[in-house]
């Protein structure tokens, strides 16, 4: 009985080897398992992994939000088995013929599992059915292809079609240079589609995750009627070092920070991670029973 209570220990254990008398040459470094751990990027704590994991990738010492995959947050705001993927299988071509793209892109496919740098599908928020587009940072770092926004325009196509709100959680670096002027094209194609929903007076949420830059949060990022980011993203167009050296100027603290831009109007509510799926649930309600 009390092998069963320990086997799941979460501390570091020091070898067999380690521990034998007598050896001068004993190894005295302790046995850490791979991937047990994890620094926090906020506030440098070590945290052990399934604790962080349990409380949903937030530090607990200093509410620093960790990066989520696309996967991880539909699980979170989504109710259980009411999810269905639009697109599963699009995948991306090489449409300039960059230099071993292919290759690139069908590595990250086996290492995430996913096709692509968003997700997007039909589900239901607290019983209030939506249409949501999750881009994921793992892949390429959420940067936006021709797939992705091919993606997330045909999503919209479907809110109109099906008269639903939607969703978009942003996260990403900005454009796909690998694909050129075709991934530039997405932003205005999105945007178009989001134009059209705007005029059947359907609801879009945009939810701001760390990081959201480049030409996602010059297009469809900031298109939202409600703009919603969670606590820290960095928020932007171009990096701060190149804005500094192009205005030659020091940046204010915390700029392009979520708490910065909401003191300045830029977005509408900063909402904790653990607090997202309620507040979304009450914009849904107030919204559907003003239509």
């Amino acid at each position: 009985m009390l092998n069963n209570l320990f086997k799941k220990t979460k501390y570091i254990t020091v070898s067999q080897e380690s521990l034998r008398k007598g050896d001068k040459n004993i190894d005295k470094k302790p046995v850490i398992p791979d991937g047990m751990w994890v620094k926090c990027e906020g506030c440098g704590k070590i945290l052990y992994k399934n604790d962080l994991e349990d409380n949903i990738k937030v530090c607990s010492h200093c509410n620093h939000h960790f990066r989520m995959t696309a996967s991880e947050r539909i699980k979170l705001i989504i109710d259980k088995d009411t999810f269905e993927e639009f697109d599963k299988n699009m995948k991306s071509v090489n449409p300039i013929g960059f230099e071993n793209y292919e290759e690139k892109i069908k590595k990250i496919r086996e290492n995430t599992g996913m096709n692509e740098a968003v997700i997007t599908g039909t589900g239901k928020v607290s019983g209030e059915d939506i249409v949501i587009c999750v881009m994921d940072s793992f892949f390429m770092m959420g940067s936006m292809g021709s797939v992705v926004g091919e993606k997330i325009t045909r999503a919209v196509e479907k809110a109109i079609e099906l008269k639903l709100p939607i969703i978009i959680f942003t996260t990403s670096g900005g454009a796909r240079m690998q694909e050129g002027m075709f991934s530039l094209m997405q932003m205005a194609k999105v945007s178009a589609a989001l134009g059209k929903l705007d005029k059947e007076g359907l609801l879009y949420i945009t939810v701001l995750t760390h990081p959201t830059t480049g030409g996602v949060t010059a297009s469809f990022g900031m298109l939202g009627d409600i703009i919603l980011s969670e606590p820290g993203t960095l928020i932007g167009f171009a990096g701060s070092r190149v804005i500094e050296q192009t205005m030659r100027q020091k940046l204010p603290e915390g700029f392009q920070r979520a708490e910065f831009l909401l003191e300045h109007g830029f977005i509408d509510r900063i909402v904790p991670r653990n607090e997202l799926k309620n507040t979304l649930k009450k914009i849904l309600l107030i919204h559907n029973k003003g239509r």
